[in-house]
């Protein structure tokens, strides 16, 4: 009977660790040089991206489309947001004109 038990116990340990289910990303963007880095940004639905701001001027992270603004982004802060849905999707800073990037959400 404990063999049995045993046997199921591990069964059922080798089939849950078999499942094909990916944990959604995290990537990483830098603000700096008047950058998004890097830029384009492709990444699957269900990413997470956080941007840091590594210089001194304050930016923002706020997208064209008004899905996320992350407000003034001061030196050594971030902002993070959760892609849900597939697209491409562009972004700016409030500050600095020619500072913009996108992500693809595929």
């Amino acid at each position: 009977m404990k063999l049995k038990l045993l046997l199921i116990a591990l069964i059922s340990l080798l089939t849950g660790s078999c499942k094909n289910e990916v944990a959604p990303s995290t990537n990483q963007i830098i603000l700096s040089n008047l950058k998004f880095v890097p830029d384009p940004v492709t990444v699957p639905v269900g990413t997470t991206i956080t941007w840091t701001n590594n210089e001194a001027p304050v930016h923002t992270v706020t997208s064209d489309a008004i899905l996320f603004d992350s407000g003034d982004l001061l030196q050594n802060k971030s902002f993070s947001f959760k892609f849900t849905t597939t697209g491409t999707v562009p972004y700016h800073c409030n500050y600095h004109g020619g500072m913009t990037g996108t992500i693809i959400v595929q």
